[in-house]
Order: structure tokens, then C-alpha cells, then sequence
């Protein structure tokens, strides 16, 4: 029987830098020997793409419907029985997200959703499978921006300067909130790629 695997969730407004450590951190275990599933979301199933479809503009989507659909995805990424999360997690591999459902109170919140029936409708999803450690990197939207518009052809409805401050700032509430019950950690994200990696490697060796 295989030992149980371990679960990373890294979070971050957009162009917060998350996404080049998923795939920094990804390679590095791997080059170790270490089985990795690396994953994101919203996923890249039928769910997933209505996601995507919206946040480009290709469909419109009322905000209480994203977070409904964002739910749906979710429950799937974890269950489904392919390559769903739980599923890698039980055959021993160490599953890296790139966002999970701290994302989901940040994000919808600040639409005017209210925050407690977001976290109550992704408690299932929280209850299936808690991250061993969520690993928060902390960028300033000025400099996310930059990287954004240097990064991109295109840019998705949540990404400009005022709702990004907004995110952040709903993360550092949230964490207040629910943080007793999560193992959320900070990581200065206004600095080099390596910098902010060696910082990632620190919190990942403590956990494996």
C-alpha cells in the first residue's frame, strides 16, 4: 500500500509569480524522485472552460454563478476518478495547486458575495481535502500588474490595479479568519524568482 502523499495549494493575487514557483517547485521534486501531480484552477475540464470562457470575455457569467461554478470544479478536481486529487493523494504522489479554495473567499468576496456562504459552500471540498501547507505569495499588485501586461496578450476580468488590491487585501482577511484552521504561509513575493523559491523550498522541506 502506497503511503499517503502529500498536498501544497499555493495562492496569490494574479501575477503574484505563483505559477513559475508551481512549475520551479514541480521540476525540482521530480529531478528528487518524488512522484508529483501538479495541477491547477480552475481546471481544465467542461467546468473549467466555462470558468475561463467567462474571465475572457467569450461569455457572460453573474458573479454568484462563478462561484457556483468554481464549487462544481472543485469537487471535481478532487473526485474525479481519472486524475482527481484525492485519487493521487491515496497512490502516494506529493499534488501541487496552483490555487484552491483560499481563492475562492478571496476572490468572490469582494464581488459582493458574502464570505461565510462562500466558505460554507466549499466545505466539502475543505472537509474531502485540506492542504498540508497553503503557501501564500505575497506581491504587490503594482509590481503583479507589470508582470501581467509583460506576460500577456490578454488580460482577464479580475486582473486590474483596483481589484487586485481588493484581493489582497481580502486574503490577509481571510487569513485572520480562518487561519487557526489552515497552515497558511507567507513568502515575500516582491523579489527574484530564486529568492522567493529558496523561501518555498524551506516551507516544502519542513513538510516532506
Amino acid at each position: 500500500m502506497n503511503r499517503r502523499g502529500k498536498f501544497i495549494a499555493f495562492e496569490g493575487i494574479d501575477g503574484s509569480g505563483k505559477s513559475t514557483q508551481v512549475k520551479k517547485l514541480t521540476a525540482f521534486l521530480r529531478a528528487q524522485g518524488h512522484n508529483i501531480h501538479s495541477t491547477f484552477e480552475p481546471t481544465d475540464s467542461p467546468i473549467g472552460k466555462i470558468i475561463r470562457d467567462i474571465f475572457n470575455h467569450q461569455m457572460e457569467g453573474d458573479q454568484r454563478v462563478i462561484a457556483a461554478l468554481f464549487v462544481a470544479d472543485r469537487l471535481n478536481h478532487l473526485l474525479n476518478t481519472t486524475d482527481g486529487m484525492l485519487k493521487k493523494i491515496e497512490e502516494g504522489y506529493i499534488v501541487i495547486t496552483d490555487r484552491y479554495y483560499l481563492s475562492s473567499y478571496a476572490y468572490h468576496s469582494i464581488h459582493g458575495i458574502d464570505l461565510d456562504w462562500v466558505i460554507q459552500a466549499n466545505s466539502l471540498s475543505a472537509g474531502l481535502l485540506r492542504p498540508d501547507v497553503h503557501l501564500f505569495i505575497d506581491t504587490d499588485p503594482e509590481q503583479s500588474i507589470d508582470r501581467l501586461i509583460a506576460g500577456r496578450d490578454n488580460i482577464e476580468m479580475y486582473e486590474n490595479l483596483s481589484t487586485l488590491k481588493k484581493v489582497q487585501q481580502m486574503y490577509y482577511d481571510v487569513f485572520k479568519k480562518v487561519g487557526s484552521s489552515e497552515n497558511i504561509r507567507l513568502i515575500n513575493g516582491n523579489r527574484s524568482v530564486d529568492a522567493i523559491f529558496e523561501d518555498v523550498l524551506h516551507q516544502v522541506r519542513l513538510l516532506l
